[in-house]
């Protein structure tokens, strides 16, 4: 069952906001709440290990054997999920120094924060927290003959990007280091869905594209294919970053609110914030 939480005056005060965040639930929906929001908490996906680790612990033994010269990192969810393993493999002193010596290559701000736990840093960061973004990263660099270890996500075997590293004459191995499981009854998910289609959400604040995805695939496995159409019409969508905002696009949504470049949850906030403070006349959705 969905979780609703009032919270004090503020300028958020009197808003509905459904919140689809897992990992940090109750973080993210306490910041709206310190503003006045009533959130729907409706997680609908969390982060797992593999069932099997042994892809990540082969991808880790050609770290340590023949070494790579480039490592890419898309999420700082994958580098900690490879630090497990690695841990497990009583080798994580060695990873360590095998990233360190290796350039390392990353997405957005979140691979930059768990390199830093383990002591590394980055050699470049993409103009954009998206797979095009990474890809014109690595267009500036001759690849030619280098080994490039490349940490994927689920549900994305991101052939573009291979692709890329192949073009500039890379060796390209890829490792997906966790998976998706759902994360919600999917009751609630059904709620959450007939509410926006009644037009009893003002805002969903989505943190994650897989978010976006489960969304719809309750909606069409229960029969509310167009209560979800409708209601994802009708309901202003907050979206954290690019890669979720055309999650969002691809699922028939428009984005209504983003933060402008540090894509992270609580600039996400104050982008809801200033949007119903500055212009509530703007954008699709209800108002209350």
């Amino acid at each position: 069952m969905s979780e609703k939480t009032v919270g004090m005056g503020g300028d958020l005060a009197g808003k509905r906001i459904l919140v689809p965040e897992s990992r940090d639930l109750d973080l993210f929906a306490g910041m709206m709440e310190q503003h006045g929001a009533e959130t729907i908490r409706c997680p609908l996906v969390k982060i797992l290990d593999l069932d099997d680790p042994a892809p990540a612990r082969a991808w880790l033994e050609r770290l340590l054997t023949e070494g790579f010269d480039d490592i890419v990192l898309l999420t700082g969810e994958g580098l900690r999920r490879l630090m497990t393993v690695a841990r497990a493999m009583e080798r994580e002193a060695d990873v360590v120094a095998a990233i360190g010596r290796a350039r390392v290559f990353v997405r957005g701000p979140k691979p930059v924060k768990a390199l830093r736990e383990i002591g590394c840093a980055p050699y470049k960061s993409a103009p954009a927290p998206t797979t095009d973004g990474v890809i014109a990263m690595l267009a500036e660099e001759d690849l030619t003959g280098r080994r490039v270890g490349v940490q994927l996500y689920p549900d994305n075997p991101n052939e573009p990007l291979l692709e890329a590293v192949r073009a500039r004459g890379g060796l390209p191995a890829a490792v997906t280091p966790y998976r998706y499981a759902n994360d919600s009854e999917t009751g609630s998910v059904q709620t959450a869905i007939r509410d926006m289609a009644d037009g009893r959400i003002d805002f969903v604040a989505f943190t994650a594209s897989p978010q976006v995805r489960r969304l719809q695939e309750v909606a069409e496995a229960c029969g509310l294919g167009d209560a979800f159409r409708q209601g994802f019409a009708r309901t202003r969508i907050a979206a954290v970053g690019p890669v979720v905002a055309e999650a969002v696009e691809a699922a028939g949504g428009t984005v209504a609110v983003s933060p402008e470049s540090t894509f992270h949850m609580k600039p996400l906030v104050n982008a809801i914030r200033r949007l119903l403070t500055e212009g509530e006349g703007q954008g699709a959705g209800p108002t209350t």
